[in-house]
């Protein structure tokens, strides 16, 4: 049976084909390539370039690969900045999208799919680590469109016999352990490969918005998780509605953060570059501290980190940087 894998050539797509086929799947990707690698795709994988609003393209691509048995959707804008200053690019790409993949599940019979959904769905939580049971108040339009996303699939899964599994994280970091797949983005907003260009002589310093929040050293606290630890939850999670399981949503995190300045210092340790750093006026909307709990997947999914120390996430980075220093 046939696992079809949305945004399958994007940084967390390419390693989730690469663990399923590693783990004895069979594996077909849709990516339209606009953020995506083709070069980061297993060459085991079939690959259909398309986009997944296109139903006709959709259809085509599910009469074609006759045994699907389960869906995992990355397909999704994820850019918060962008998101606030195109909101309907958001609106339709994430929800009208998921739309269309859900109605053509429904016409070929697939009944399970793994989302890669978001804890921006919470906005501003209450209380830390974060529960699956937080309010959702989303402060964004990506997380508004993940949120719209996740109650399209709850009242399509009460109205059928689909199941899904919505999956809440943070940040994702790292690379697999043998450097061959990476994260590589045309425009860079994530915190560690900033850090590990500024190592790499590709930026002059890091910049760190603001040192003057409520934490121990004035910096934002933000979660962190291994991506080949997330592909982990993701296939855990479409076993689990493999066996029986019903709908639901699980939070993945470490419970346990590290400000920008105890990210900045681990990278210089694993690094042993200096990387300059300075720090800048806060950006609007930035939490204190954002951490996840995963205490539910622990029990339900069986799911365990097998990355724990920051020190080891930033290495696996910093060993696919080094190796591919213009990404792809």
């Amino acid at each position: 049976m046939t696992v079809l894998v949305l945004g399958g050539a994007g940084y967390i797509g390419s390693h989730a084909v690469n663990q399923l086929i590693t783990n004895g799947y069979d594996v077909a990707v849709i990516d339209n390539l606009l953020t995506g690698h083709i070069e980061s795709l297993h060459e085991k994988a079939r690959f259909y370039k398309g986009d997944i609003r296109d139903k006709k393209f959709m259809c085509e691509v599910f009469s074609q690969e006759k045994n699907i048995e389960g869906v995992m959707h990355f397909a999704a804008f994820s850019l918060v900045g962008e998101s606030m200053e195109e909101p309907l690019k958001y609106f339709n790409n994430n929800v009208y999208g998921t739309q269309i993949i859900l109605e053509v599940m429904r016409e070929f019979g697939v009944k399970y799919i793994v989302f890669s959904s978001t804890a921006a769905t919470f906005g501003i939580p209450e209380e830390m680590p974060i529960k699956e049971t937080a309010p959702t108040k989303p402060i964004n339009p990506y997380g508004q469109s993940k949120l719209m996303m996740e109650q399209m699939m709850k009242w399509q899964s009460e109205a059928s016999d689909m199941n899904y599994v919505a999956l809440r994280y943070f940040n994702v970091a790292g690379a697999k352990e043998d450097g061959s797949i990476g994260e590589a983005h045309n425009h860079e907003t994530h915190l560690i490969p900033i850090i590990l260009q500024v190592a790499l002589g590709q930026r002059d310093e890091l910049m760190i918005y603001g040192d003057d929040y409520n934490t121990p050293d004035g910096t934002n606290i933000r979660d962190y998780i291994q991506v080949v630890d997330l592909i982990d939850a993701h296939i855990k999670a479409l076993e689990y509605l493999k066996a029986g399981g019903k709908s639901d949503v699980f939070n993945l995190g470490s419970a346990k953060g590290f400000s920008n300045k105890e990210m900045l210092r681990a990278a210089r340790e694993v690094t042993g570059h200096p990387i300059p750093a300075k720090i800048g006026p806060r950006r609007p909307g930035d939490p204190d501290v954002l951490i996840a709990s995963s205490v539910k997947a622990k029990e339900v999914l069986g799911w365990e980190p097998k990355y724990t120390s920051i020190k080891d996430i930033i290495a696996t980075a910093w060993k696919w940087h080094q190796s591919h220093p213009e990404g792809y």
